[in-house]
């Protein structure tokens, strides 16, 4: 199976089990968002070291699976994750602001911009060119950004 197609097969694996999260425990959402974003910018920091800083040799294939793993994050139905008991106002071991669910128009376009902006990535990461892979990692990371900015509390 092509790594690709593993991804994708993951991504739906995972898009199929989100109904099941409104079963989840707060806590158990909480831990399955944050470990979804552990992964994600584990595969962020292995394009920033490449593509972007320079400090390990370039490999076109591993940039197409780290942007891979990023685009299935971006599109696996992470919403399902997040819950307003999940804020850290009302749980423990989290730093979701409660402005998430007092401004959903906003918190939707941030996670729409994620998703479309993630999906670049793996587009460019196909093409094996450094320079544009570089760019839009920047864009990728602009949106992880907003939603910081916005969501998390410091």
């Amino acid at each position: 199976m092509k790594k690709t197609s593993f991804v994708s097969a993951a991504a739906l694996a995972l898009s199929f089990a989100m109904p099941a999260s409104a079963q989840m425990s707060v806590e158990d959402q909480i831990e399955a968002r944050q470990a979804a974003y552990q992964f994600m910018s584990w595969n962020m920091g292995k394009i920033k070291a490449q593509a972007v800083d320079g400090e390990v040799e370039f490999n076109a294939d591993q940039m197409k699976a780290a942007a891979n793993a990023i685009a299935a994050v971006a599109n696996s139905g992470m919403g399902a994750l997040y819950s307003p008991d999940s804020t850290l106002d009302k749980a423990e071991n989290t730093r979701l602001k409660p402005e998430f669910f007092e401004q959903p128009e906003k918190a939707r376009e941030v996670g729409m911009n994620f998703g479309r902006e993630a999906n670049k990535l793996q587009e460019v990461a196909a093409s094996g060119d450094k320079a544009a892979l570089a760019r839009q990692f920047a864009a990728v990371g602009e949106t992880c950004k907003a939603c910081h900015d916005n969501f998390r509390a410091k």
